[in-house]
């Protein structure tokens, strides 16, 4: 199914405008890592975060190998090496010679000692910020695992565990088992949907399926639709 970007109405695949708006739909394709649908245009895709600009660029090459330079082409014609010149011999330049006057003058010449500053080694420590979700329903407060490049959240299944289980929840029924993701890149944190049944809502506009969201301090992140589980993300 194709979901409308306008009204989200679920289209049926190929579909090239939606059936209640009208509004041109995105071009679909498929994962070829996994087989999961997501967007033609999208980087990565949602389920098993496979790079997907990554394949586009290895067909890139793989056409510009496959199409050689043809063997007739005209080759520039060569140009003759001119015969290489010997350079002339270096003499080395003559030593200077001391004289009486010359060695009175330096041995009359007081040493100043050279002062070395100590060099000042300033080491700076970077305090990495780390994410976390604060549920609106409970208050509770959940830190982002450390370390993990991809954070699941869902309800315990035999497929992919959750690393934030929010079946504790009140509401958590409308929660997939396997519903969003949370990736952590440098300083930043991403947030996609993985193909849920109820939809990922961030600031109250749904998440299309393979699209990422860049999450900044005070963004509100729903899951599932009527804003029952809700979280707000911070930064600490």
């Amino acid at each position: 199914m194709i979901v409308c970007p306008n009204c989200n109405h679920q289209n049926p695949d190929g579909a090239v405008q939606c059936e209640a708006c009208y509004t041109p739909l995105p071009t679909m394709t498929q994962c070829p890592n996994c087989g999961t649908t997501v967007q033609a245009d999208a980087s990565f895709c949602g389920q098993c975060g496979f790079n997907l600009k990554t394949l586009e660029a290895e067909s890139h090459i793989a056409t510009a190998v496959s199409s050689p330079m043809s063997a007739d082409a005209s080759m520039p014609a060569l140009l003759a090496i001119e015969p290489l010149v010997l350079p002339d011999p270096l003499v080395a330049p003559p030593s200077p010679i001391l004289t009486e006057e010359t060695v009175a003058e330096l041995m009359s010449t007081p040493l100043v000692p050279s002062v070395v500053s100590p060099s000042i080694s300033s080491t700076t420590q970077l305090q990495n910020q780390s994410g976390r979700l604060l549920h609106l329903q409970t208050n509770v407060v959940i830190e982002l695992p450390q370390g993990l490049p991809v954070v699941h959240i869902g309800k315990p299944n035999d497929r992919i565990p959750p690393d934030i289980d929010v079946s504790g929840f009140p509401n958590s029924e409308i929660v997939s088992r396997i519903h969003a993701d949370i990736r952590a890149d440098s300083d930043a944190y991403y947030i996609e949907d993985v193909g849920s049944s109820n939809g990922t809502y961030v600031n109250n506009v749904p998440l299309q399926l393979g699209n990422r969201h860049r999450l900044r301090p005070g963004d509100r992140i729903a899951l599932g639709k009527g804003d029952k589980v809700s979280f707000l993300f911070q930064m600490s």
